[in-house]
């Protein structure tokens, strides 16, 4: 009889523990919404290959809302808790007089990712063989545009005087306009720029991320008040990001390449290998998450120049370092 009781007992035990355990083991969900799927974001693609996430007990809900307006709209109507887009608009959000301010608390590129494509090559090219060029450019008030325009006018070239400047072809049919005929030069993300490149349509001649110099191109972002009320999740999830930047450090662009390529099925692993090793032989991956003053001043000064930017807003006032040096520092 007593052991029949010690029995019971340890059955009614067992029952009570393990719904907690349950509970302890099950992960907090975090939805993401990236602004467009490239290889240029190759760290987020590590760490949710790699396992980083789950570590960190988060599970991430990744979609892509295509464009900075479309979405900063998800993120401001909740239809995402985080964001990954450029911190230009934080900025526009901020200036509209939003009540609850979006934050950027982890970089994830540290550069622009586009390139100038020549319909020629170009062996020696020089920055003034532009001048009196037609030339293919981005949509008006966007990053690439503004960095664009901002390392012409660093070279002497006044993108509106000395070429002959065309901004209204949508931004998904850009390539296709250059490729049908458009223009002497163009301004490419990747893997379009590499694809000219081996289809014989174009050939990389310069880097607007080289020229511009560091810049918070690419950055996870969330409203104040999710910062606040979920902080050791926004904690987890940079610490998780850290280990996927320290990874893509760590390894060869051939590593990157084959731990990415289900996120680019339409790629073949040879040219997903090529554009990592673009983007990390020039330094457009963040090595840490922190966004520092002087890249968010160089933004400032970009936007300014292109005549874009609203108001001045101060480092502090829309950027969080604190949880990127803790989990750095641990």
């Amino acid at each position: 009889m007593k052991k029949l009781r010690l029995l019971l007992y340890a059955s009614l035990v067992f029952v009570l523990i393990l719904p907690l355990a349950a509970c302890s083991n099950e992960s907090t969900e975090i939805r993401v919404a990236e602004v467009t799927r490239s290889i240029f974001y190759a760290p987020q693609y590590v760490a949710l290959e790699k396992g980083f996430f789950e570590e960190e007990g988060i599970s991430v809900d990744l979609k892509t809302t295509w464009g900075g307006d479309k979405t900063m709209t998800t993120l401001l109507s909740d239809g995402a808790d985080i964001a990954l887009v450029g911190s230009e608009t934080s900025i526009y959000v901020k200036a509209r007089g939003a009540n609850d301010p979006v934050i950027n608390f982890a970089q994830l590129t540290q550069t622009d990712g586009t390139f100038l494509v020549a319909r020629e090559e170009q062996p020696n090219f020089k920055w003034e063989d532009l001048k009196g060029s037609t030339f293919l450019g981005q949509r008006k008030g966007g990053m690439p545009q503004m960095v664009g325009e901002y390392v012409l006018k660093q070279k002497g070239i006044d993108p509106h005087e000395d070429l002959n400047l065309i901004q209204n072809v949508e931004f998904a049919n850009i390539p296709n306009a250059f490729a049908s005929g458009t223009g002497d030069y163009v301004q490419l993300f990747e893997p379009t720029a590499s694809v000219f490149e081996r289809e014989g349509k174009g050939h990389i001649v310069a880097s607007f991320g080289t020229e511009s110099g560091h810049v918070p191109y690419t950055v996870f972002m969330a409203k104040q008040s999710y910062m606040d009320e979920n902080k050791e999740s926004i904690e987890k999830f940079t610490r998780a990001l850290h280990k996927a930047q320290t990874w893509v450090q760590e390894h060869s662009a051939k590593e990157i390449a084959e731990v990415i390529q289900p996120y680019f099925e339409d790629s073949d692993l040879e040219l997903i290998e090529i554009v990592a090793e673009r983007y990390k032989s020039q330094g457009s991956f963040a090595t840490d998450p922190i966004l520092d003053e002087e890249e968010w001043n160089n933004l400032k000064a970009i936007m300014e120049e292109a005549g874009e930017l609203p108001e001045d807003v101060q480092h502090n006032t829309l950027v969080n370092t604190d949880i990127a040096k803790d989990v750095i520092k641990k």
